[in-house]
């Protein structure tokens, strides 16, 4: 692209087919010479529905679609000048990181050292070089729920259905279920999300207000926006079925070939029992293969390790007791994926 070519920093507006309130909008400039692109005159953040109204009657201004172009060398150049600060941490973890077979690890604490910023505070807001490019291209954020049903497949009533789910009387909603069956009744222009760890019931006009949600479970200490019931590993994944005073029971899945670290707890034992597939268990330097239906125990402060040897997944039950059941409750004595 020509404008790359001449060191501009390009970001794609789509051009906007309805005053949205969902996107942040982006004010075209100048022409730039031999180029289909724009200079960028200014960003602007998410606006209330009258002014989007008058964005759209304007045709000076573009969906932000948060997809860029530019050269690596230009971009680490306007970083380094802008926000020095985050090229230096970047450095530092790139610099201090491992290399573990055809993956680079980086440095943890000095990643984590890294000031949280995006792309557009950091560098397109500030540098001088920021141009846009018109796009018309069937684009959608999808960054809400209600973005679903605008791109949804819808039914007579215009609704957008997922999963096990009755309806009666219900129009121009999304309904999505996960894990349960759902019925709604008589309601219109609602989102009705079941997940195994949440229910969300809106408005689909206040889609974006989910947000909100965000804000209440990280005051509260709560866990739910940052992990599902299933939470994946390296080796596969695991899954809360159940949980009360002193045991918690989980599924587990591991991929074939794969093996989880060899490690200890000082507060939990542990029952496996396998479901399907083949599990070799360590228990104390001692190795032993079981198969569907058969079980073991791992006792508190017991050294051991689960893998799967064989070609299909390995699927089993884990009853967990004992006085602390947190995660991290984990200490680590060898590991094939670098964790501490």
């Amino acid at each position: 692209m020509r404008a790359v070519a001449q060191g501009r920093l390009v970001t794609f507006g789509i051009v906007p087919d309805s005053p949205h309130t969902g996107y942040g909008y982006i004010q075209r400039g100048e022409a730039l010479q031999g180029t289909t692109a724009r200079q960028v005159a200014r960003f602007v953040e998410k606006p209330d529905a009258a002014t989007a109204e008058k964005f759209l009657a304007g045709g000076d201004y573009f969906w932000n679609s948060g997809m860029f172009l530019f050269s690596a060398r230009q971009f680490v150049e306007e970083l380094g000048r802008l926000r020095a600060d985050i090229l230096a941490a970047c450095e530092r973890a790139l610099a201090a990181g491992e290399h573990d077979l055809d993956f680079c690890r980086l440095d943890k604490a000095a990643f984590a050292d890294c000031p949280s910023d995006s792309i557009d505070y950091a560098v397109m807001e500030k540098t001088a070089n920021a141009a846009v490019v018109p796009a018309e291209i069937g684009w959608n954020d999808i960054g809400a729920w209600s973005a679903l049903w605008d791109v949804g497949l819808k039914d007579a009533d215009g609704n957008v259905v997922r999963g096990d789910v009755y309806l009666d009387g219900v129009k121009r909603s999304y309904v999505r279920a996960e894990t349960r069956m759902v019925a709604a009744l008589g309601v219109e222009d609602l989102l009705i999300v079941e997940t195994a760890d949440a229910v969300l019931v809106a408005d689909k006009s206040r889609a974006q207000d989910v947000k909100k949600v965000v804000d209440y479970l990280k005051k509260s200490g709560r866990t739910e926006h940052e992990f599902h019931t299933r939470v994946f590993r390296p080796w596969g994944w695991y899954e809360g079925i159940d949980m009360g005073e002193r045991f918690q029971v989980k599924r587990i899945m591991v991929k074939p070939g794969h093996k989880l670290s060899l490690q200890m707890h000082h507060h939990r034992a542990e029952h496996w029992v396998v479901v399907s597939g083949t599990a070799r268990v360590t228990r104390d330097g001692v190795e032993q293969l079981l198969t569907e239906d058969q079980s073991t125990y791992i006792p508190l402060g017991t050294s051991h390790r689960l893998e799967n040897p064989g070609k299909v997944p390995l699927h089993l039950i884990e009853v967990q007791s004992g006085s602390y059941l947190g995660e991290d409750d984990i200490v680590r004595f060898e590991d094939v994926y670098k964790r501490n």
